[in-house]
């Protein structure tokens, strides 16, 4: 009897319903991971925001489905986010799609959800693939608490900031690289985070050319010293360890001035440097300068 209610339950769930937005996980690389649920709301919903419509159009066609579509990007979800708002309080049905993945995870679909909850309008989410959450299954480091970081920043001095905050990280993270990027933020997570420690590198997930490399970061610049970056990749970097959190604490013999100088003869600005040793402190930034200041003054 429990059995049958179930069954009547799920039934009732997998209806499509007017007035909802779907978000409908796609595969990251292999076809057959693409479930069943997630087959029969793209049949059946009145239409698909996309991230790119050329790419989900080549889904579909082998799916034998035929959907008018909307593009739905980072660019345009201003505008298009209403356009969809507006058909969905009419009582369509929408599914939101990414390229690959699970759309409003580091993504702008986000963004619609909170427009949909902001306007009563009714969200579900399908779930299916997640390359963040595959990788940190492969990776062979803690998974019992994680962070997503996403893709770091190209600007500099926001890239710097976000390593910072993540050198006293005791959470595995998880992060997503271009090939085209790959040594660059190896070269800089070795600086923020030190060369020993751990990383995983998950690269073509659920593809032909699926590779998990498990090494170091001062391994991982070593080798893609000599191989050349290809496909795109998960980085899943251990979290600071309680030993290395001891050896972390490198400032608690050094004056305040030391402190600061050791971040610029790493390369950081006065600036950067004195957020820094104020962060590792657990000072406010004024008090640090106030002491810079001090030294100055003195030495004169």
């Amino acid at each position: 009897m429990s059995s049958i209610k179930s069954n009547e339950y799920r039934e009732e769930k997998n209806a499509i319903v007017g007035g909802m937005l779907y978000l409908v996980a796609t595969p990251i690389g292999n076809l057959a991971d693409l479930s069943e649920r997630a087959v029969k709301v793209l049949s059946e919903v009145d239409f698909i925001a996309a991230e790119d419509t050329r790419n989900t159009q080549k889904l579909l066609s082998i799916l034998g489905i035929s959907k008018p579509m909307v593009s739905y990007f980072e660019h345009n979800k201003r505008e298009r986010g209403e356009q969809i708002i507006e058909r969905l309080q009419a009582g369509e049905s929408c599914a939101l799609v990414t390229d690959a993945g699970t759309p409003a995870v580091s993504d702008p679909g986000a963004d619609l959800v909170v427009l949909c909850a902001e306007r009563g309008v009714s969200v579900t989410s399908i779930p299916g693939c997640c390359a963040a959450i595959t990788a940190l299954t492969l990776s062979a480091l803690p998974t019992g608490r994680f962070t997503f970081e996403g893709f770091l920043s190209t600007n500099k001095a926001e890239r710097r900031e976000h390593l910072d905050d993540l050198k006293q990280e005791k959470r595995t993270m998880i992060l997503h690289e271009a090939p085209h990027k790959l040594r660059t933020t190896l070269q800089d997570l070795a600086v923020a985070f030190g060369k020993e420690r751990r990383i995983s590198l998950c690269r073509e997930l659920t593809k032909l050319n699926e590779e998990v490399v498990r090494t170091t970061l001062g391994g991982a610049i070593a080798l893609y010293e000599q191989k050349e970056p290809r496909g795109e990749y998960v980085l899943v970097i251990e979290g600071m360890t309680q030993d290395r959190a001891q050896e972390g604490a490198f400032w608690q013999n050094m004056t305040v001035p030391e402190h600061v100088q050791f971040h610029v003869d790493a390369g950081m600005s006065q600036k950067d440097a004195i957020k820094a040793a104020a962060r590792e402190r657990g000072v406010h930034k004024n008090e640090v300068y106030s002491q810079m200041v001090e030294q100055k003054n003195s030495a004169k």
